[in-house]
């Protein structure tokens, strides 16, 4: 069972800032309050940009999680 009922996947591994960083935060424009975005990254930078990135709009970082080296998910609750 997953932790999250996740609301939309965002894969965004191969890809270097800002891209990743971009791409958040247009998928959370299009995200309804209490959705659950999903944030796939594989680059380092990314995992210390993007939760900076989500709290200044004023979203919820769930959880940092990592998957393999290198890979982690984000989980971000829209507010």
């Amino acid at each position: 069972m997953a932790k999250y009922e996740v609301t939309k996947l965002l894969d965004v591994r191969g890809e270097v800032c800002p891209v990743p960083d971009v791409e958040t935060k247009r998928a959370l424009k299009d995200m309804k309050s209490g959705e659950i975005l999903c944030v796939w990254i594989d680059y380092p930078m990314s995992k210390e940009r993007i939760p900076e990135t989500v709290k200044s709009l004023g979203h919820e970082v769930l959880e940092i999680e990592e998957v393999g080296p290198s890979e982690w998910k984000i989980y971000i609750k829209v507010k």
